[in-house]
């Protein structure tokens, strides 16, 4: 390869090195999340995780709200550094600019949902911006659209068409669509729970496949 790089290649290798720093963030909020969620719990004398939802560890009834809502806050804002890793990972492969604002904007929207949340505590009506967090659910779509054209991550794309469908299941259950006793006040919080894991776990998965194909690249790049 000469010297002289075409401007669209030399774009695009600049734009490696902040998408994986970014994406960095998307591995390690879902870890974050789950760290925080587990150590409120832990601090919450009492707590029923059948029978409670989440935001409630961050309420005026738990006896450390701080731990849960310092890591709700953290993670809303590596949520939408994540996002905006995953919107300069789809320009990167595929130049796909307008998928990768999109995804880029529901990720900001939803970091942006998740960090007032952790601000205006639950039962405060403003607490119900956590709801923009929800946005996270049209990311995958907006991946797979992006990141059609590479045929080397149809792994990624499959893993991604399938947590979009686990994820409209379970939207239509909780919000009682069909089978409308099957979540009740007996078992809600299991269901929250395992909702956020998917919700939040897809993304550090995503963010590590897409890390590794940007060094991929970037090597295929410097050696070619």
């Amino acid at each position: 390869m000469s010297s002289s790089s075409s401007p669209p290649s030399a774009s695009r290798l600049g734009l490696l090195s902040p998408s994986r720093t970014l994406l960095a963030c998307g591995v390690a909020a879902p870890l974050l999340a789950l760290a925080t969620t587990l150590g409120a719990m832990a601090a919450y004398p009492g707590f029923n995780p059948a029978r409670q939802y989440l935001s409630e560890l961050g309420g005026a009834s738990a006896s450390q709200p701080l731990i849960f809502n310092a890591g709700v806050f953290v993670a809303g804002v590596m949520a939408a550094a994540a996002g905006c890793g995953f919107g300069l990972a789809i320009v990167t492969l595929t130049r796909a600019r307008l998928a990768g604002a999109l995804t880029a904007l529901v990720f900001v929207l939803a970091g942006w949902g998740l960090t007032q949340a952790a601000i205006y505590h639950w039962p405060d009506r403003r607490h119900l911006a956590i709801n923009l967090a929800l946005g996270i659910q049209l990311a995958p779509l907006l991946l797979l659209w992006g990141l059609w054209p590479r045929r080397d991550l149809a792994r990624l794309k499959a893993f991604l068409a399938l947590v979009f469908v686990a994820m409209a299941v379970l939207t239509v259950l909780t919000k009682h669509l069909v089978a409308p006793h099957l979540v009740n006040d007996d078992n809600v919080g299991w269901w929250e729970r395992g909702y956020a894991i998917i919700l939040v776990g897809w993304v550090g998965v995503a963010a590590f496949a897409l890390q590794r194909s940007l060094r991929f690249q970037a090597t295929a790049t410097k050696t070619a």
